[in-house]
């Protein structure tokens, strides 16, 4: 089996995350070279800063210093190497553990029996504490309030806590210093007597203008063979923000008990996070591939889902919402979730992506939208219309037929689809409004400008609507997917509603959106009636449906497949290169934007249109190379410069350089499905209503496998070698050729 954890091993990361909500990923972080963690936290998407530092004292109280050396990331911990003024040498496992305990873990050795104090401290403004929380009951507890972007509150205790036997502690208010994990700035320094601190709280005074300090000491005997010591800090939201409802005050958090230093050979909190870990990477088939892109991008994708997760236990279904990424805000997205939905049904459990279904749609306003953030302020969120609901949920059925879980979802889905067509087809056109530029996130595009290739202007308002393809098309997907579950799900009358409303979308699609001389389909202004014009990645959206023919894919071949507007060396940028807007390099009118749409590769568009190429094959077999192309530039372009050892998934990318927004400080970004993408197309697992399609696309791989995938009922493995096709299906072993599809019939057939 692979081993992700050490595939993914670098020196350049720094995320950590118990995918509980809580999580460490400060965008830009100043003090990682620091112990502990002084960088801020995010506990869902409100941030927490500082947490805690840990330093180094010899028996006067003196500060040693400490030089980091070496650094190593995995998903599971971060490893620094510190060399100690004294001639020690010290390594720091830092992880973050269920219920937000993040922990550093300490091994001290040294040339000769020498003792070393360890203090773990923490600084907060005490404007914001409740002092009357501020304690010392087996860790230096506190509650204090932190905010979001939005300046909502969130009442978080924290409690900072030494594995066994605290030797000494204090906390103490003192006027404001800079909040750095500098050891001098604290009080602890001239209240150091003997052989540690005082064992005192006092938070006297005034708390204008002040900070409190907290701080736990542990006592090292540090020999050849080392010593070891574990501080934590747990934080405990008081309330729960996605619910809105209060939690019960936490008890007082003990790390642990024992007075003996923990052995060598023991279970260790870093041992624990790898565990847990390994046992998430486990539940996904395990891929190996001669393409070590591929393979690499394939482990990093179940890193990122598992990072952005947010789970919970009740019925033992997890991630009931998803989050775009880590580095910004940690906020559940209804945009991210169908994207997530397509990739966890590979798990060997639907419960994960069922989950996100249900997460996501418990949030259904009484009018039957969903807010496209789900910790905002619902009253003055758009609904969210841009998700494509429609394909995810027949992905799912696909993977896991369930008609029970169709029957629950049914409602809410409906309920989604009625307020879709209301609130953004008013005059029952059949194509889909885009309210406004925000909407969408594309305040710098194109398509708000009315420029046609020809640099001529039909102005559009900026803020008024756009009858938009993508929107189309997601609607033209959702009812689709509410005509073929009508049956199963128990409303049989109710299909032909469906049917009639997706001939209408159709019908606009087909008639309206396309241009048989421009071979393309198009936005609609919805005040001239007329097609924009305006050539955006979007008008690919619909080849991924059954609404195109054999009479479309000349028009793809011309446009995608040309360098001149979207073939790019890294396809392919969402404007294309022609328009007169466009720019590789994210600048809108001059200036640089954090979320231009003006020519750069997204992608969450690449892997729709990853999807529409895929499909498009069906009518045109030559496209199939052009697909599996598509998808080894569209992953390679994902590493920084290429590096094999350095994966990421940034918003948007320069599609002439491969160059990613590294400026916007938003990693692991989690609205593409490209482990789906390897899954469907590079191993050809493909399943559908009566069955499976095993029909690898032609990416001459030296060899590939891919094991351990339960679908339909069945556990399939994949071998490729050259042209040669290996499937085993429960077992049983079959052959077949790239290029010559494979069909394994449903259990009952």
């Amino acid at each position: 089996m692979s081993d992700p954890l050490a595939l993914l091993a670098r020196a350049d990361k720094w995320f950590l995350s118990a995918t509980d909500g809580i999580a460490y990923a400060p965008p830009f972080p100043r003090w990682l070279d620091s112990p502990g963690f002084w960088d801020e936290a995010t506990l869902h998407h409100y941030s927490f800063a500082p947490l805690f530092t840990v330093s180094a004292v010899d028996a006067d109280g003196r500060e040693i210093a400490m030089r980091p050396i070496a650094r190593r990331w995995t998903p599971a911990e971060l490893t620094v190497d510190y060399r100690l003024a004294n001639g020690m040498m010290a390594s720091e496992v830092r992880t973050v553990q269920p219920d937000g305990v993040f922990a550093s873990e300490w091994l001290v050795q040294g040339l000769r029996h020498v003792p070393l104090n360890l203090i773990a401290w923490t600084a907060r403004d005490a404007a914001d504490i409740d002092r009357s929380s501020v304690r010392y009951d087996g860790g230096f507890s506190f509650h204090t309030t932190i905010y979001d972007d939005r300046g909502e509150s969130l009442p978080v205790r924290a409690e900072l806590a030494c594995y066994g036997d605290t030797a000494s502690w204090a906390g103490y208010l003192a006027a404001r210093v800079p909040n750095a994990p500098r050891w001098e700035l604290t009080p602890f320094v001239e209240k150091w007597a003997g052989e540690g601190l005082p064992r005192e709280v006092r938070i006297e005074g005034n708390a204008t203008n002040a900070m409190l300090f907290g701080a736990v000491h542990r006592s090292l005997a540090v020999t050849t063979d080392g010593a070891w010591s574990t501080f934590a800090m747990r934080l405990t939201p008081l309330e729960l923000p996605q619910r809105g409802g209060r939690m019960a005050e936490a008890p007082p958090v003990v790390i642990a008990s024992s007075s003996a230093a923990v052995p060598a050979h023991a279970a260790t909190l870093g041992g624990a996070s790898r565990r847990r870990w390994n046992e998430r990477f486990a539940r996904a088939p395990d891929f190996r591939c001669s393409d070590p892109y591929l393979e690499h991008y394939y482990w990093y994708r179940w890193y990122g889902l598992w990072l952005n997760a947010i789970e919970h236990d009740a019925g033992a279904i997890g991630a009931p919402a998803i989050c775009e990424g880590i580095g910004e805000l940690h906020t559940p997205s209804a945009l991210a979730a169908p994207a997530h939905v397509r990739e966890l049904r590979w798990l060997d459990s639907p419960d994960f992506a069922r989950g996100v279904v249900r997460g996501l749609f418990s949030h259904q306003r009484e009018d039957g939208s969903i807010p496209a953030r789900i910790f905002a302020d619902h009253r003055s969120e758009l609904g969210v219309s841009q998700a494509n609901w429609g394909d995810a949920i027949l992905a799912l059925d696909a993977a896991w037929p369930d008609d029970a879980f169709l029957r629950e979802m049914y409602g809410p889905l409906s309920r989604y689809a009625d307020w879709v067509m209301h609130a953004r087809d008013e005059e029952s056109s059949g194509m889909l409004d885009i309210v406004s530029p925000r909407e969408v996130g594309e305040r710098h595009s194109s398509r708000f400008e009315g420029v046609d290739p020809g640099g001529a202007r039909d102005e559009l308002t900026r803020g008024s609507r756009l009858k938009g393809v993508d929107v189309t098309t997601y609607a033209y997907a959702l009812v689709r997917a509410l005509e073929t579950m009508a049956e199963r799900a128990g409303h049989p009358p109710d299909a032909r509603r469906w049917r009639v409303i997706r001939e209408r979308i159709a019908t606009a699609l087909r008639s309206r959106m396309w241009s048989a001389d421009d071979e393309m389909f198009s936005d609609v202004d919805p005040a001239s009636g007329e097609r924009t014009r305006v050539k955006t990645a979007h008008a690919f959206y619909p080849y991924a449906t059954d609404l195109v023919s054999a009479n479309h894919i000349s028009g793809l071949e011309r446009h995608l497949l040309d360098p001149g507007e979207f073939w790019t060396p890294f396809p392919l940028p969402v404007t294309a290169v022609d328009d007169p807007l466009f720019s590789a390099y994210g600048e809108w009118k001059g200036q640089r934007q954090s979320q231009p749409w003006n020519g750069r590769v997204w992608p969450a568009v690449n892997s729709a249109v990853m999807d529409a190429l895929a499909s498009a094959a069906s009518h045109a077999p030559a496209l199939r190379e052009e697909a599996a192309l598509f998808l080894r530039r569209f992953v390679r372009m994902m590493f920084h410069d290429g590096d094999l050892g350095r994966p990421n998934a940034f918003e948007h990318y320069n599609p002439l350089t491969g160059q990613g927004s590294v400026y916007r400080a938003l990693d692991d970004v989690q609205r593409s499905w490209v482990a789906d993408h390897i899954i469907s197309y590079v191993m050809g697992i493909r399943p559908h209503d009566g069955g499976i399609t095993i029909d690898p696309f032609p990416f001459a791989l030296e060899r590939a496998e891919i094991m351990g995938v339960r679908v339909r009922g069945r556990t399939v493995g994949v071998r490729i070698d050259g042209e040669h096709v290996r499937i085993t299906v429960d077992g049983e072993a079959h052959s077949s050729t790239v290029g010559r599809p494979f069909e394994v019939a449903d259990l009952a057939r």
